[in-house]
């Protein structure tokens, strides 16, 4: 039987940040004020049931290797007795570009850490300083080498609709992320949090927010640039939440099921691509894969009805299949012009 994996979060909400990113404000988006001291760290280990789940235990939240040395080897140590003890496997950690060094690789390396993620955000340097980024794009590809160099497995997060940014440099920045080969990928289209610098100039209007409908029409765009380089996409949006389905989130693309969405419109396309060049008024039969049957039709048929009216077709019908994930099957058309009343198979 293979183990189930699960993750012990740790959120040590801007600690080791140098700058306010614009958009940024942990502890509404965590959800958690304070961070987690290294003796709270050790009880909850401690405090872990023995169990055949897989664990990791992530550092979120702040940049792990910008906060004091000594602050980091508290923590650190603590995973490290959970990494002896059993109960963890693994431990993973989020931190800036510009906070990776040999030193600091050699030092995680001691402890036991994995998975090192990479906030890049962009890969755009103007789109990185109006963000209040503070580091380059140079920045990203260099602590990528190291890292993939040293051993590590590499995460890499991105952000769509910063100030600044545009579609293509979205796209942009996506190509060159996957050309520095990560194990995975986070795509996080900008929401706009209350007490942030980003709230600031939106209620100026001095930023225009990402809707919830442009995160979706870009990221379909880059959900297949990364499958197409076997990168997983891991997050896609923001984690929902009370705090910011409460209010929190005050514009942008925030949405408690934006990947679903994404992934919805994806399959859209896909559709689409097989109803070029059906004459108008057409009956058509498609069938979508069991377990993405309702990514197919989208939320509240909205798929069916977009493709209806973007090929006039009389009617589309979305069917399942038993086939693997992505693979759509155009089963019958039954064009206008056909008056006997027979149906073309596929």
């Amino acid at each position: 039987m293979s183990a189930r994996a699960s993750v012990v979060p740790v959120f040590v909400p801007h600690l080791g940040c140098p700058h306010d990113c614009v958009f940024c404000n942990q502890r509404r988006i965590a959800g958690q004020e304070q961070p987690l001291g290294a003796s709270e760290l050790l009880a909850l280990l401690q405090a872990l049931d023995e169990t055949d789940e897989w664990r990791q235990l992530a550092f979120y939240g702040g940049s792990f290797t910008a906060i004091p040395v000594e602050q980091q080897l508290m923590l650190l140590e603590a995973a490290r007795w959970g990494l002896r003890a059993g109960k963890i496997q693994t431990i993973r950690l989020s931190t800036r570009p510009d906070a990776i060094d040999g030193a600091v690789l050699d030092r995680l390396h001691d402890y036991g850490v994995e998975t090192i993620e990479l906030g890049a955000q962009s890969m755009d340097d103007e789109v990185l300083r109006l963000s209040g980024r503070g580091h380059s794009a140079q920045d990203v590809r260099e602590a990528s080498r190291m890292i993939c160099e040293a051993g590590f497995s590499l995460v890499l997060q991105m952000m769509t609709g910063l100030p600044g940014d545009t579609p293509e440099k979205d796209l942009k920045t996506a190509r060159e992320l996957i050309a520095l080969r990560p194990q995975g990928v986070r795509i996080y289209p900008t929401v706009v949090v209350k007490d942030t610098a980003l709230f600031d100039l939106w209620r100026a209007g001095k930023y225009r927010a990402q809707s919830v409908e442009e995160a979706v029409e870009i990221c379909a765009k880059l959900l297949p640039l990364f499958d197409a380089a076997a990168i997983p996409v891991i997050r896609l949006g923001l984690n929902p939440t009370e705090a910011l389905s409460s209010g929190d989130a005050v514009a942008g693309a925030y949405h408690p099921a934006l990947g679903e969405l994404v992934k919805s419109r994806v399959l859209r396309e896909k559709m689409a691509v097989l109803l070029q060049g059906l004459p108008a008024g057409s009956r058509v039969l498609l069938a979508a894969p069991e377990r993405q049957l309702s990514q197919a039709l989208g939320q509240g048929r909205c798929n069916v009805q977009a493709l209806e009216e973007r090929f006039a077709l009389r009617e589309l019908k979305i069917v399942s299949h038993t086939g693997e994930a992505g693979q759509l099957r155009l089963l019958s058309v039954e064009k206008p012009d056909q008056t006997d009343g027979k149906t073309q198979r596929i």
